[in-house]
C-alpha cells in the first residue's frame, strides 16, 4: 500500500496536467502559386535587408490566417472534426480574393510585414463558421508552452500570447485583416516599402490545416491538413 499511493497520486497529478495543457492554433488558408511567388519574392528582399528574419520555410509556411485560438491539447481531435464540417460545406477553392497592398505590425524598431487581402463576405462568413465551431474548446489564454519554441527562443513575445487570446473579437469580423505574413525589417525600410506602389493580383486558397503557432505568429507546425478539391 506504501507504493501504491504514490503510485495512484502520480498518475491523477499526470493526469490533471494533460487536462490543462493548451495548444495555441492558427486555422489557416493555404494559399495558391500566384500569392506564393509573390509571398516568397518579398520574403527574399526582407532578409536582404535584415538576415536576422526568418525564410519562408516548413516552420514559416505563407498562409492567411483565418482564426487563431487557444484550445485544449486534449480536445484537438473535436477541433479538427469541428473545423472539417465547415470547411466541407464551403466553397472553399472557389474563392477568389483581390491582394491589394504591403502592411506591416510594428514592434519597437522592426515590423512584421505581409500581404494584405480584401475580406470579402465569403471569407468573413467563412470565419465566423470555424470561430463558433471551435469556440466549445477554447479557452481564454496559454504561456509560451501552448506554442512551438526553440532552445535558442523559448520564451513566446507577450504581445503574440495577447494578440492570439484577443483575436476573437479583436482581428475578427469587421477588425478582420486577412494576410499572408511575408518576413520582418526594420521600420524605417518598411515605410518605404508601403510608400511604394502595389500592383494588385487575385488568387485562392488551394487548401486549409491547423497549425500550432510559433513565434511571430508564424505557422511553424502542421497538425492537420485538409484536401478541399471540390
Amino acid at each position: 500500500m506504501k507504493i501504491l499511493v504514490p503510485l495512484l497520486l502520480l498518475s491523477s497529478t499526470a493526469g490533471a496536467a494533460d487536462t490543462a495543457a493548451v495548444t495555441a492554433i492558427d486555422i489557416l488558408l493555404q494559399p495558391d502559386s500566384t500569392m506564393l511567388l509573390r509571398a516568397e519574392d518579398n520574403n527574399a528582399r526582407l532578409l536582404k535587408v535584415f538576415p536576422k528574419g526568418f525564410a519562408l520555410d516548413a516552420t514559416h509556411r505563407p498562409h492567411i490566417t483565418v482564426i487563431q485560438r487557444y484550445v485544449r491539447t486534449a480536445d484537438l481531435d473535436k477541433v479538427y472534426a469541428a473545423a472539417n464540417k465547415v470547411l466541407a460545406a464551403a466553397n472553399v477553392n472557389g474563392i477568389r480574393l483581390e491582394a491589394f497592398k504591403y502592411y506591416y505590425i510594428p514592434s519597437k524598431d522592426i515590423g512584421l510585414a505581409g500581404i494584405v487581402a480584401r475580406p470579402i463576405a465569403e471569407l468573413l462568413k467563412l470565419q465566423q463558421d470555424l470561430i463558433v465551431a471551435v469556440t466549445p474548446f477554447t479557452v481564454e489564454t496559454g504561456d509560451s508552452s501552448a506554442f512551438v519554441t526553440t532552445p535558442d527562443d523559448p520564451v513566446i513575445d507577450p504581445s503574440l500570447i495577447q494578440y492570439v487570446s484577443t483575436f476573437v473579437p479583436k482581428a475578427s469580423g469587421d477588425n478582420f485583416n486577412p494576410h499572408v505574413t511575408t518576413g520582418v525589417a526594420p521600420r524605417e525600410y518598411l515605410d518605404r516599402m508601403l510608400a511604394e506602389p502595389f500592383e494588385s493580383f487575385t488568387f485562392s486558397p488551394a487548401g486549409a490545416a491547423v497549425y500550432q503557432l510559433g513565434q511571430f505568429g508564424t505557422a511553424a507546425k502542421k497538425l492537420k491538413e485538409w484536401d478541399l478539391k471540390p
